[in-house]
């Protein structure tokens, strides 16, 4: 479980491909000193488990479910990353839950800066449309961020600074591939209400909106 509050931005030291299956190995310094082997970390949004450390890197391993849902078959050695370990138990929740767990790769349409923040504009992938409402909770490549506005098709978020400048938003540009991760609350609000043996059944996120929920 993480908070989708980046701690670093990391870069990406050696990628070795070998069919459907990827070992990565990326550079950190904040995070690095108190990763053990088979600790869990947020690569952009996808969460994976440390295979090797050395001095100043830690490894992952992705098999082809995770390059076929994410983004992280589409990095090379000098990307940038954000990372972010695994929450305690103790700890603050200052973002929103975030699994780690990548719905879908979603397309930047629009950056646009403003006086006090940055517009982004995200495309949907298709299915997800239902889990988006204005002022929810979603991750854009493990950060946590709120939705402005939703449309059937996109959704705009406003960045602080802090974040656009602490990010590896600060490296994208329209167009770029991002892992989306939506609220998982929603998700298991709208199985509970669709479930057949729920008195509400076929009660759906999009229809308690309307209500006015």
């Amino acid at each position: 479980m993480f908070t989708g509050l980046i701690e670093e931005v990391g870069r990406v030291h050696q990628v070795r491909r070998q069919g459907d299956f990827q070992y990565l190995e990326i550079a950190a310094v904040h995070i690095r000193d108190t990763l053990r082997l088979g600790d869990s970390v947020n690569i952009d949004g996808a969460c994976q488990t440390v295979v090797h450390l050395s001095a100043d890197t830690f490894a992952v391993e992705s098999v082809a479910e995770t390059l076929a849902r994410t983004t992280l078959g589409d990095l090379h050695p000098g990307s940038g990353v954000n990372l972010e370990r695994s929450m305690r138990l103790q700890d603050r929740l200052d973002g929103h839950l975030v699994l780690g767990h990548v719905d879908g790769v979603a397309l930047l349409t629009r950056l646009q800066r403003g006086n006090e923040s940055w517009l982004l504009e995200v495309e949907i992938p298709s299915g997800l449309e239902r889990y988006i409402a204005t002022k929810g909770s979603v991750a854009i490549n493990g950060i946590s961020l709120t939705v402005v506005d939703a449309t059937p098709q996109t959704f705009t978020i406003s960045v602080i600074p802090h974040t656009f400048e602490h990010t590896t938003l600060s490296q994208k540009q329209t167009g770029a591939r991002v892992n989306l991760e939506v609220d998982l609350i929603a998700r298991y609000v709208e199985r509970m209400l669709s479930s057949q043996e729920n008195p509400s059944a076929g009660l759906t996120l999009e229809k308690m909106r309307d209500m006015g929920y």
